[in-house]
């Protein structure tokens, strides 16, 4: 079952006041690359409630992240809707393809959930780069962001978008964890443990993979209307299955099943990406090299770790306190028999 451990909050607390103190100080580039890991943190957010907690590793999320940036993109550029509305219906589109996704797919295990899950995204990309009213492989431009002029805000400044963008993170963050500490979140851990003991307990297994997986599809939803928002414009290329690759790389990069670790894994992967890209064109191989060394080393992402080594050092203190304890509860038992 998920929980907010102090390690957890601190960790949290630490990313969302860095940010904040970060978008202060970054220029134009640092601005974009922080609207780059904020995108990208709320679509691994998506992947590791399905993949971690619910065993359900997927590769068409990347598919998902860009039905909520295509659809967004039609009801304000094609249909004209104002942007506000059209997020909030980009997002619950992209949330009810997720149940139909999950439902669909609720059947398979494995190996064989992760070939229908790509098979899913490769479709979505082959019919999208293929429809003209779309743009086909042109993709689509005229994409505006929502107006809160009325607040004072301006979504034109690159740091007002970042710091818009970061509020969506949050809201994206306590959707999910609250999703998981309710009566179907933990269901969902259930089921990823033992469908039969679910099924005996008289859930039904794959209403709560689709019910998840719509979840999942609304944050994954609220990644691509982000995306859309920040370049303005979309390209099939959003939907291809590397997207949902590299998600799934920075989610084990991370942490699977912490629903922090990702985060930690989208600002790790960015930085990593940008810094080298500055020095050499390989630098996914440096990405990989990272990859196998965290795999290999068996710990669970760079947060997991990092968390694992604490809890161990925790648990030391506190078995060394309490042997103490018993030393000095028997030293004052022995003073009390020999009075």
């Amino acid at each position: 079952m998920f929980r907010h451990t102090p390690f957890r909050i601190a960790t949290l607390l630490a990313l969302l006041v860095g940010m904040v103190i970060a978008s202060f100080f970054a220029g134009y580039f640092g601005l974009e690359i922080m609207s780059e890991i904020i995108v990208l943190a709320i679509l691994v957010l998506a992947l590791d409630l399905v993949a971690g907690f619910g065993g359900m590793v997927s590769l068409c999320h990347g598919a998902l992240l860009g039905f909520g940036a295509y659809a967004f993109a039609v009801f304000t550029a094609l249909l004209g809707w104002d942007p506000s509305v059209a997020m909030i219906a980009a997002i619950a589109a992209t949330g009810a393809v997720g149940w139909i996704i999950g439902a669909l797919c609720s059947g398979s295990h494995g190996i064989y959930f992760i070939m229908v899950t790509l098979a899913f995204g490769q479709m979505a990309y082959s019919f999208v780069f293929g429809a003209a009213f779309l743009g086909g492989d042109d993709g689509m431009s005229g994409i505006t962001r929502p107006d809160l002029s009325a607040i004072g805000v301006d979504l034109n400044d690159s740091r007002s978008f970042v710091l818009y963008a970061l509020v969506c993170a949050v809201i994206a963050y306590l959707f999910a964890a609250q999703f998981l500490r309710s009566g179907l979140g933990r269901s969902l851990v259930g089921v990823q443990q033992s469908e039969q003991r679910v099924r005996a307990l008289g859930l039904v297994p794959w209403r709560t993979k689709a019910h998840a997986f719509g979840v999942s599809g609304l944050i994954a939803g609220l990644a691509g209307v982000l995306a859309a928002q920040h370049i303005m414009y979309i390209s099939p290329g959003l939907l291809s299955w590397t997207v949902s690759g590299e998600a799934l790389v920075v989610v084990i990069l991370g942490g699977l099943g912490t629903l922090v670790g990702p985060l930690v894994g989208a600002v790790a992967f960015v930085l990593i990406k940008h810094e080298v890209a500055a020095v050499t064109p390989y630098w996914h191989l440096v990405v990989g090299v990272i990859l196998i060394a965290v795999v290999m080393s068996r710990a669970n992402g760079i947060f997991g770790f990092v968390e694992v080594r604490l809890n161990r050092r925790r648990a030391a203190k506190v078995a060394a306190t309490d042997v103490k304890t018993d030393a000095k509860l028997g030293k004052t038992e022995g003073q009390v028999r020999d009075a």
